[in-house]
């Protein structure tokens, strides 16, 4: 028997095995599910126990990690395959068409929080590995799988787990499946994730709200100021004005900017997709250009002030928002941060009080593109999913890819499994059921195809 017809005679119970791991309410950003989160540490151990792996859940200052091993041949590459078991909140709940944490199969998609990401990436690697040692009684590399429980927290206590265990997750190579193939027809292979930089900023006025008659063109309104300050951090091209915020950006390769030619693209489709009217950025950039190779800052939300139902004449107490400013290669998130935190407190009238929180961030990480890592996961992906990938980069930020490379000194494969549209981080969170196979066979294949580099 091969791991393929392994996989198609298991569909029906790794399915349900996959709804079991869906159903765990585990919002690592929500105290009230701390049980939860330990549950399905468990539930993994335990699964992947029973697979055949040396199994380990390892306490840490917030979630655990679950760790499993499984050594074949010491002449072969160690693979450390790494994803996440924590979710996103669920809210707002009522634009859910089915509960988020009670799996449902509609329309070819399967729709749960945390299908996506990362739950259902994570798990087609657990089923494929799971295929070719059920098929072949070993596997022909080494494995180790680091499955942690804060990734939707900014994997807080992950670094300090890595240090601390630098001789258990020694590896040759990284996997990492939690980003998305380029579309629903053609797979990828990513070399490129931006960073991160995180802060948040309050303004403060008078010392309670104050009644806008009485009061109003006197005293400085917060939500005002606040709406100033961010209508500067951009100018009329589209360019973030925090000084210094480009220092250390260098220019778009000219390979890089032949990757992304190559690639097809509709900017009416993209427009109707995300449901805009035209589209916005940087002035003299492409669309790809824009959202992989170049840095970024946008408020991710804002409060202050009366929102109830009718009218409420006041001049706030105070204001705040959250942003956070996406990175490419060399720029450093602490830097940014101190950066931003200079300017917004510079750009704030003496009539209110500023207080920027600076959080940090990730670095952002290329990956190679001219080893035989890739090249491995490319042969793995074409036989998986019957059609060679793209090369491509992602917005979005993985932290733990750039750890892995400065504690471990190890580079990450970066495969996605999922689409674009999957309504990651959003109400009705999904996967085609296609994908989950198409990841499953990938997986499956994957062993063979590292197996081959040499070390």
């Amino acid at each position: 028997m091969t791991p393929f017809e392994y996989l198609r005679g298991a569909e029906k119970k790794r399915m349900g095995e996959l709804f079991e791991f869906l159903s765990f309410p585990s919002v690592s950003a929500k105290s009230e599910h701390k049980k939860d989160m330990k549950a399905c540490a468990d539930w993994l151990r335990n699964h992947l126990s029973s697979i055949g792996f040396k199994t380990r859940v390892y306490p840490t200052g917030g979630h655990p990690v679950v760790f499993a091993e499984l050594a074949s041949d010491p002449s072969a590459p160690t693979v450390l395959y790494y994803g996440h078991y924590d979710v996103q909140p669920v809210e707002p709940l009522e634009l859910w068409k089915s509960a988020p944490f009670k799996p449902q199969v509609r329309g070819g998609y399967i729709y749960a929080r945390g299908v996506c990401d990362d739950k259902g990436q994570t798990f087609c690697h657990i089923k494929g590995l799971e295929s070719v040692i059920k098929t072949g009684g070993t596997l022909p590399i080494n494995v180790k799988l680091l499955i942690e429980g804060e990734e939707e927290v900014a994997s807080e206590n992950l670094p300090a787990f890595i240090k601390k265990n630098r001789a258990l997750l020694k590896a040759d190579v990284a996997v990492v499946s939690d980003t998305t193939q380029f579309g629903k027809n053609l797979p990828g292979v990513t070399f490129g994730l931006r960073g991160l930089a995180f802060v948040e900023v309050t303004v403060t006025g008078p010392n309670r709200d104050l009644h806008s008659g009485a009061f109003g063109g006197a005293v400085a309104n917060p939500v005002n100021i606040l709406a100033a300050m961010i209508a500067s951090l951009h100018d009329k091209n589209g360019r973030v004005t925090i000084p210094g915020f480009y220092q250390h950006v260098k220019p778009i390769s000219k390979w890089e900017k032949q990757q992304f030619k190559k690639l097809p693209f509709s900017e009416a489709a993209y427009k109707k997709a995300v449901g805009v009217p035209a589209l916005h950025g940087e002035k003299g950039y492409t669309t790809f250009e824009r959202v992989w190779s170049r840095p970024t800052c946008d408020v991710n939300g804002i409060k202050g002030g009366y929102q109830g139902e009718g009218g409420k004449t006041i001049i706030p107490s105070s204001a705040s928002c959250k942003i956070t400013m996406r990175l490419v290669p060399d720029q450093d998130p602490v830097d940014i941060c101190r950066k931003a935190e200079k300017y917004l407190l510079k750009i704030a009238p003496k009539s209110v009080r500023v207080k920027v929180t600076k959080h940090g961030g990730a670095t952002a990480v290329m990956v190679p593109t001219d080893g035989p890592w890739l090249e491995a996961a490319a042969r793995a992906i074409k036989k998986g999913f019957g059609r060679a990938p793209v090369f491509m980069k992602e917005g979005g930020s993985i932290p733990i890819v750039a750890d892995f490379k400065r504690i471990l000194g190890v580079n990450t494969v970066l495969i996605g499994f999922g689409q674009s549209d999957d309504n990651v981080h959003s109400p009705n969170e999904r996967l085609r059921v296609i994908d989950f196979e198409r990841g499953c066979k990938t997986a499956a294949t994957l062993p063979a195809e590292l197996a081959k580099v040499k070390i």
